[in-house]
């Protein structure tokens, strides 16, 4: 009887162990599979991206172009502030040192460096990114335009604003999803879904809020591993970060950031180091992040998606770095609400006559309760709450 029990005892115990080695091979096994599976079911669903394979994007980064030049300038005696390294602080302070006939002097001779620096006089940056424009003939339409930034490199990057930005009282930014550069942001044929058409409309439904449509960021293209991975957006992140440190070197006011698709994961990302008072996501795959909380941000941050939008059957899971997480505009995430019922698909938040675009026009210009408390459930911007006059939010 007892060898019966200690035999039993061994044999049980190595059972246990060896079932629990199955269990966890078959849990490495499911995850696996899941990934694959949340993969093909991001790249595949109808409307994530058109066109081309939508992997291998390489995010173009570093400094502008022309910095080999600009740092070998010697002409005020000094060397210059370097673009990798130096603080849009730095660089502010650095122009503010500067008579204007020497600031100009920069511009011309170096104008992809300063039409790209952060923290630079506004002006000037329009200044040298009119010189380069005009050298590049793919770009010529972007001609007398006011252009923040422009980098030709890759597929070409580019940041617009419509409006006063050095006066205005409120500031907003556009952040595109994929398919969007330099030769598509303004694309006529998506006039609510690029990020100039959102800026123009969104500037149109203010009073006193210049918006900067920023593709400053390489985005996805097409379908595939890009889309459904947080790399492009990482990349993305600290060039947004470093534009709204930019803002807040030339003293403008914090910025209300629209966060479209996945430019919303960029922003997700972003969130902890980025200067802004409100963030706004409409049509988020997820923010990589697993409530409100988990983004380490004093913004209010806010949530918009329509009921036809087809982002609704990409997986709000992630799983071995693939999918983005959770959904921004599910309740238990904690994102006040935006209305958005009467918005067509996936680019029709910024349409004319839209609640949304109503909702967006008010928490740009600061027209929301600042004291609502996220905690709650009326963390929502309601139809009541969008007041429309001649088709602007007031």
């Amino acid at each position: 009887m007892r060898r019966y029990t200690k035999t039993y005892t061994k044999t049980s115990t190595k059972t246990r162990a060896k079932t629990h080695r199955k269990t966890r091979r078959k849990a490495y096994k499911r995850a696996a599979i899941t990934a694959v599976l949340v993969l093909a079911a991001v790249a595949g669903t109808t409307g994530w991206a058109t066109g081309g394979a939508g992997g291998g994007q390489q995010a173009v980064t570093g400094p502008p172009p022309g910095t080999a030049a600009w740092r070998a300038d010697t002409s005020l005696g000094r060397e210059l502030p370097d673009p990798a390294t130096a603080t849009p602080a730095q660089v502010a302070a650095f122009f503010g040192g500067l008579s204007a006939a020497q600031r100009h002097d920069l511009a011309r001779r170096h104008p992809g460096v300063v039409g790209n620096l952060d923290g630079a006089p506004v002006a000037l940056r329009y200044e040298a990114n009119a010189l380069s424009v005009h050298r590049d003939a793919r770009y010529a339409r972007l001609a007398g335009r006011q252009i923040l930034a422009f980098d030709p490199r890759g597929r070409g990057q580019v940041a617009e604003v419509y409006g006063d930005l050095a006066r205005s009282r409120h500031i907003a930014v556009i952040v595109p999803g994929s398919d969007i550069d330099a030769g598509t942001y303004d694309r006529a044929t998506d006039p609510y879904g690029t990020p100039a058409g959102m800026g123009k409309q969104l500037r149109g439904a203010t009073t006193d809020t210049a918006v900067i449509a920023w593709t400053g960021y390489t985005t996805p293209v097409g379908i595939g591993l890009d889309a459904a991975t947080g790399d492009l957006a990482e990349a993305g992140a600290e060039r947004l970060v470093r534009l709204t440190d930019g803002l807040a070197a030339i003293g403008a006011p914090e910025p209300a950031v629209f966060c479209h698709s996945y430019g919303s994961v960029a922003c997700g990302l972003a969130a902890e180091r980025l200067k802004a008072k409100d963030l706004v996501v409409l049509g988020s795959p997820g923010m990589r992040a697993e409530n409100v909380a988990d983004l380490h941000t004093t913004a209010r941050v806010w949530a918009a998606k329509d009921p036809s939008d087809w982002i609704d059957d990409v997986p709000n899971v992630q799983v071995l770095g693939v999918g983005h997480g959770p959904d921004p505009a599910d309740p238990d995430f904690g994102a006040r609400a935006v209305p958005a019922a009467d918005a067509d698909g996936h680019t029709g938040y910024f349409a004319p006559g839209t609640r949304s675009l109503h909702a967006f026009a008010a928490i740009a210009e600061a027209d929301v309760d600042a004291d609502t408390d996220t905690d709650t459930d009326t963390d929502a911007i309601t139809d009541a709450d969008v007041k429309v006059d001649g088709g602007r939010a007031r």
